[in-house]
């Protein structure tokens, strides 16, 4: 029976299950271990599994994913965690000329079969340095899978697809879903890598989203179906792989398309769906496709000033509006 579990709880479900099954699974980074989390994704998982599976390191992220990549290649299944997203910038040439480039570079010969779970998007309070939206950098890059979990259940199921996914597996959880609740279903089998979900019917227009934004475009489409317009909302979950044929189909049956993302608009990866759905989909299209994101400033710290950046239903409205208009 499905269990009805916060998004966080969900999160710290899976890490068990994956320390629990593989005796080769082992999970690092700060604050993870004694402290349970900084945001109390691993509370209880020290105490459990002791310090030889779940441990503290130094606040370096390049060191850590280092080793990440070192003890994935000589048989083990890490966890690495990044406390905020942003902090992966220090540690780029570890993910993107390193990690992402092991099985390619080694001729198969090598695999890196790791996990970086990280968390981003905005939150009251957070600086600009700890607020961004970043997947668009990991999907740009070859190797790399890219999950973006937008509810409870998916937080569970995605992220133990990703720790026996053979190839390395970028996390990207929604700091401002942790709170939110829904039905998880623990004893669901492993799902395979990728694949996007239509998580509302609709005839009128279809919106794109994933993370954050697919509730709120769930939130918008029901405001839009007290006027009749009925939106299908498609959730992506997997930017890569990306399941690009769940969006044509959609599209094929709506003819107008919306992407929504929380990341900004320029270069985020809402413009890969816009010019796919361009290239592919052109002649089901009848109105240009629409995009809905943050403008491209540095995310504020004031709640007030964050209102007037961050995409919420309301943009996501106005989007399908124009695009029936």
């Amino acid at each position: 029976m499905p269990e009805s579990l916060r998004y966080i709880q969900a999160v710290n479900h899976a890490l068990a299950w994956a320390l629990d099954s593989r005796d080769d699974t082992v999970y690092f980074g700060e604050d993870v271990a004694l402290p349970g989390g900084p945001f109390g994704a691993t509370k209880g998982l020290h105490k459990r599994f002791g310090d030889r599976r779940i441990f503290d390191t130094p606040i370096s992220e390049t060191g850590f994913l280092g080793m990440a990549l070192g003890s994935a290649m000589t048989g083990l299944r890490p966890i690495a965690e990044i406390m905020y997203a942003d902090f992966a910038f220090v540690a780029m040439g570890q993910i993107v000329n390193q990690i992402a480039n092991t099985r390619y570079s080694s001729g198969g010969r090598w695999t890196a079969p790791l996990v970086i779970r990280m968390q981003q998007g905005y939150s009251p309070g957070a600086c600009a340095q700890h607020s961004q939206s970043i997947e668009a950098y990991f999907a740009h890059t070859p190797g790399l899978r890219v999950a973006l979990p937008s509810n409870p259940d998916d937080a569970y199921q995605m992220l133990r697809t990703a720790v026996t996914s053979d190839d390395p597996v970028v996390v990207a959880e929604a700091r401002m879903l942790y709170p939110t609740r829904g039905e998880v279903r623990l004893d669901a089998p492993v799902e395979p890598v990728g694949g996007a979900k239509v998580v509302r019917a609709g005839t009128d227009a279809t919106v794109v989203a994933w993370s954050r934004l697919v509730p709120v475009a769930v939130d918008a489409a029901n405001q839009l179906a007290a006027e009749g317009i009925e939106v299908e909302v498609v959730d992506l979950r997997w930017l890569n792989p990306l399941d690009f044929d769940t969006v044509a189909a959609s599209v094929g049956r709506t003819g107008r398309l919306v992407v929504a993302h929380e990341a900004n608009l320029t270069g985020g990866f809402g413009a890969e769906i816009a010019a796919r759905a361009a290239d592919e989909c052109f002649a089901d299209l009848r109105a240009p496709v629409r995009r809905v994101a943050a403008p491209d400033v540095p995310m504020p710290a004031a709640p007030s000033l964050q209102a007037a950046v961050v995409p919420e239903a309301a943009a996501v409205v106005d989007a399908v509006r124009r695009t029936l208009a």
